[in-house]
């Protein structure tokens, strides 16, 4: 667990897993789905369904809930790209709009990438969006995140392409800016 004031990320309990699958998947067309990914299919199901795989969300290393004020909002995640190089990816979901655009998302995500580079033999942490989700691009650029790929046009979204966005940043870019910005973790 890593808090920042009244912001937390920890492990998921199974007691958080109602009010995950209310945030994720009660619904056919939530409103965070239109920001994260939305070129790829999202279908709702039950909660039935939902905790049938949930020995694959509960207490994972790679998936954690954020809290503010001991309210769940998100989730912050990781996959390996490829794990023989260390080359790890990680993500975010703010699932309710309630919490958008106040600075919950960097604060969360400067506690992922702290765990993630105390934890792990990693050199560099990255994300993947699309040009249309412009808050995670900022998320990004406010992390020190260097924009590594640009792919043009290659999702398409009601009607329209977008570019694919790819970021990272390297541990010592990290290391130096917790310096230069004196922050503490």
């Amino acid at each position: 667990m890593y808090k920042d004031n009244e912001l937390v990320i920890r492990k998921i309990e199974e007691d958080d897993l109602k009010r995950l699958w209310e945030l994720t998947f009660k619904e056919e067309s939530p409103e965070w789905k239109k920001w994260d990914a939305p070129y790829y299919e999202h279908k709702a199901k039950s909660f039935e369904d939902y905790i049938l795989n949930k020995e694959t969300i509960v207490n994972q290393d790679d998936f954690w809930l954020i809290e503010v004020d001991g309210i769940i909002i998100g989730t912050v995640g990781y996959y390996w790209e490829h794990k023989p190089s260390n080359w790890l990816e990680m993500g975010i979901g703010i699932y309710d709009p309630n919490y958008w655009s106040g600075g919950f998302g960097t604060r969360a995500l400067t506690l992922w990438i702290h765990h993630l580079f105390t934890t792990l033999p990693l050199v560099r942490v990255g994300f993947t969006t699309w040009s249309g989700n412009h808050r995670m691009v900022k998320v990004g650029e406010k992390l020190g995140m260097q924009m590594e790929a640009r792919l043009r046009k290659c999702r398409f979204y009601n009607g329209e392409y977008y570019d694919s966005i790819r970021m990272g940043l390297l541990r010592e870019e990290w290391e130096e800016g917790l310096l230069k910005n004196r922050v503490l973790i």
